[in-house]
């Protein structure tokens, strides 16, 4: 396997004292059981895990700090990078529908590291794996609002949403033709049987044919909970047929993975379902893609 410098398009670098989400009383979670990551996760502990893995650069994506706190998420992480030189680019928080949301935009604009927002919209009729209050907050046009604004910034948005909701997505992404989305998780495919796969394929296949819509190859494990070949290999394979690996990279999902897997082994299988682009194609996916869109 040829070494191919690496971004990492999604981690999380965290402390535990600011977040609401991993603080008390465990709650069911997309992801299972999750005592092992209820700790301060550090730059220097990502970097140890990256070590020998070629990666060279990383994004930092939002881990939902308590409300009203997404201003000060994003200057922590600002902190950190003038410390380290890690991370390269932040991923941040906006509730999109806050009739204040501009002031808000403005100041995490004035950040060097912020290059996107990410307000998570994934909603399920299985309450474990819902985030969103509701299925179509999208389609609200307060929050429509938000969105624009964000765009005229020129900030991308990070789209996480269940299968079920790629209709919607289409919609927005052609209401929003000049806003760079890139979708989380290539689509989070949780229904793994023949009608879920033929589902997904459909709601991935109109998102395709949106060209400001761009995937992030991440979150593979969340459903298994592991990190096997055979069940990332088909995911990678469907979603690059359908975009192209000029619109489609690699991203960790660290520490939520590291639950079930290590480092190294996720890059490793990772390079291994990629193994069949030819080198330029997988330059692509492992750093081109992510290079261009987070301008790093």
């Amino acid at each position: 396997m040829k070494p191919i410098p690496t971004i990492d398009g999604h981690h999380h670098v965290w402390r535990l004292k600011d977040l609401t989400w991993l603080s008390g009383p465990q709650v069911p979670r997309i992801f299972g059981p999750y005592e092992p990551i209820c700790r301060d996760y550090t730059i220097d502990e990502f970097r140890s895990d990256i070590a020998d893995s070629n990666v060279v650069k990383s994004v930092y994506v939002q881990t939902n700090w308590p409300a009203g706190q997404s201003l000060e998420e994003a200057q922590w992480v600002q902190s950190v990078a003038d410390a380290t030189g890690w991370p390269h680019a932040n991923v941040a928080h906006a509730d999109l529908a806050d009739p204040d949301v501009g002031d808000l935009l403005n100041k995490l604009h004035s950040l060097p590291l912020t290059r996107g927002i990410r307000q998570q919209l994934h909603w399920h009729s299985n309450p474990q794996y819902s985030f969103a209050p509701r299925p179509d907050v999208m389609n609200d046009s307060a929050w429509r609002r938000g969105l624009g604004l964000a765009t005229d910034l020129g900030l991308l948005f990070e789209l996480q949403v269940f299968t079920s909701q790629m209709a919607d997505s289409v919609r927005l992404a052609r209401a929003f033709p000049d806003t760079i989305f890139v979708l989380e998780h290539a689509g989070m495919l949780e229904d793994t049987s023949p009608e879920g796969w033929q589902t997904w394929r459909d709601g991935m296949s109109a998102l395709a044919d949106c060209p400001n819509v761009n995937v992030k190859l991440s979150g593979l494990g969340t459903f298994e909970h592991a990190y096997r070949y055979e069940t990332v290999a088909p995911i990678i394979k469907e979603t690059v047929g359908l975009f192209g690996a000029k619109r489609c990279l690699f991203g960790s999902n660290f520490p939520i993975e590291k639950l079930w897997t290590d480092y190294a082994s996720l890059y490793a299988t990772f390079r291994k379902a990629i193994d069949y682009l030819p080198e330029p194609e997988q330059q692509d996916v492992l750093f081109n893609t992510a290079a261009r869109l987070y301008r790093i």
